[in-house]
């Protein structure tokens, strides 16, 4: 039998004599029910003698069932740090930790205690104050606030993969209206037409819009002049919007849009799947349109729709037209005063030649600004078809530069013709001309000087001064020349007799002496 503390042995007495079962014994007191039994046994042979267990007089009415409390657990030692509670507390205000007030205890006020004894207690003791912000109002159509999370998993298109895409939620700070839509990929301008399609959703943008610094809309993070990207800051500029980037690893500025993602995914996306991109962002705008947008917000003890109609009046008016959207190159300006985008040349005036210059190249046109102030200077409409040259004749450069005289030198070397045609091309059309002039002299890469200046006295005969057509003469001369040496050949006829052929008698004593070898070899061998 397990021996009992006295006060379980009392507790078992007491509950025996008032009736209680084993069953009930052992749920109350936690002792396994043959201890009880065994106990039970023991009172019932000796009831006065029990160690611990005090006899009660006939006449003493048994306690009330189910007993009203059980026995007091014994009191825990006070810490012998106790009485300088205060001056612990003092110091842990200040930030100072528990060996330095441990240290401070025992030279000031004479502690004798072990230094662990300090520990558990400022443990015990420390204060943690909780963070606090401060929550921002603000204006019906003030504020937006935008940023990535991930979706649910979609299957990736023709395959049997799946993938989680990116979610983009945009939130209205001061209804908590929501546009959310995701994208397999992220980019400069799939950033910024996320924004103008949350603003189409909205019917109107918000004069701000908060982001986090990431790649696609904030090049170089900086507290005071953050470098936007520049489609995101142009399309920003479109719809007359001001981009307020957070600070670094400051999420809680924000913390509205946080949340919305937050929600979407622990809501609408948790434990779900989708076949499509499609599929996924029909869901999420009818999920916002019937759930998330007639929800009442815990802050504002209203119903988030009620708040964006009323909010829906203060949005800025859309432009009548979207954003145009384009890809930024740095390019030098040549010799010939133009820039070459997509093998075609535009006039690049008033940007000094050998200079640099930023180029913006739109579906339809082409804008060449300056590099440092990103002033505009030159709008020209794209030329779909290579080799235009989008030039004003007035504009023309026709002195000579020392590339010109390199070229017209190579093509002296090749012959007076090609010469002639070279300084004629450049008289013709200046230096946007020094680009047929390098295929014409180029072409001595290929093919001997002779053909090639007999083509540019031809093509000079002919009228057509063109590289094109100069290089086409060149190739058929060349082949015509080839022609006539093949048919010139004579067809060499088959030698018999030469000093290093021999006799067929000599290899046909060679094979039967070989055939000899081999049988008398298999002979010999068992």
């Amino acid at each position: 039998m397990n021996v009992l503390k006295p006060h379980l042995q009392t507790t078992i007495w007491t509950l025996l004599k008032g009736g209680a079962t084993q069953r009930e014994i052992e749920r109350v007191t936690g002792i396994s029910r043959h201890t009880i039994r065994s106990y039970q046994q023991r009172f019932a042979a000796d009831p006065a003698n029990c160690s611990g267990v005090a006899t009660d007089p006939p006449s003493q009415t048994a306690p009330p069932w189910p007993p009203t409390g059980l026995p007091v657990s014994p009191p825990v030692a006070t810490s012998r740090c106790e009485p300088h509670r205060a001056f612990i507390d003092t110091q842990l205000r200040l930030g100072r930790n528990a060996t330095a007030i441990y240290q401070d205890l025992v030279d000031l006020h004479g502690f004798d205690g072990a230094y662990n004894s300090v520990k558990r207690f400022v443990a015990q003791l420390r204060h943690k104050e909780p963070e606090q912000f401060d929550r921002l109002s603000f204006a019906p159509g003030e504020e937006m606030q935008v940023d990535y999370g991930e979706g649910a998993p979609t299957r990736v298109p023709g395959t049997e993969r799946w993938r989680k895409p990116r979610l983009f939620v945009a939130t209205l700070r001061y209804s908590r209206r929501s546009f959310r839509r995701v994208v397999w990929n992220s980019g400069q301008q799939i950033w910024a037409e996320l924004h103008e399609q949350a603003w189409r959703y909205f019917g109107g943008s918000a004069r701000y819009v908060v982001l986090d610094n990431l790649k696609e809309g904030v090049l170089k993070p900086d507290l005071y002049e953050p470098a936007l990207n520049p489609v995101y800051a142009a399309t920003l500029a479109h719809y007359e919007v001001v981009a307020d980037p957070a600070r670094v690893r400051d999420p809680n500025r924000k913390g509205t849009v946080e949340h919305a993602i937050g929600h979407t995914q622990a809501t609408a996306l948790k434990g779900r799947r989708f076949e499509s991109i499609e599929e996924q962002n029909a869901f999420l705008e009818h999920w916002e349109s019937k759930w998330a947008a007639s929800r009442i917000h815990g802050a504002e003890r209203r119903q988030v729709q009620a708040m964006f109609e009323e909010e829906r009046a203060h949005l800025q008016q859309l432009p009548l037209t979207g954003m145009q959207y384009f890809t930024e190159v740095q390019r030098s300006v040549c010799d010939d005063s133009c820039v070459r985008i997509d093998h075609s040349s535009y006039a690049a005036r008033p940007a000094v030649i050998g200079s640099k210059v930023l180029v913006r190249i739109f579906e339809r046109r082409i804008e060449i600004r300056d590099l440092r102030t990103q002033a505009l200077l030159r709008t020209h409409a794209r030329m779909e078809r290579p080799g235009t040259v989008v030039l004003p004749l007035a504009e023309r450069v026709f002195n000579p530069s020392r590339e010109t005289r390199f070229i017209l030198g190579q093509a002296r070397a090749i012959g007076p013709q090609a010469a002639r045609l070279c300084e004629m091309l450049f008289a013709i059309e200046g230096r946007v001309g020094q680009r047929k002039l390098w295929g014409i002299v180029n072409l001595a890469r290929r093919y001997p000087h002779r053909f090639i200046n007999a083509a540019c006295e031809a093509a000079m005969e002919q009228g057509v001064h063109s590289y094109r057509h100069v290089k086409a003469l060149t190739e058929r001369l060349v082949a015509d020349a080839l022609a006539a040496l093949e048919a010139d050949a004579p067809t060499p006829a088959l030698t018999q007799q030469h000093a290093l052929i021999r006799s067929a008698d000599e290899y046909g004593d060679l094979f039967a002496h070989a055939a000899t070898a081999t049988q008398s070899l298999e002979s010999t061998q068992p």
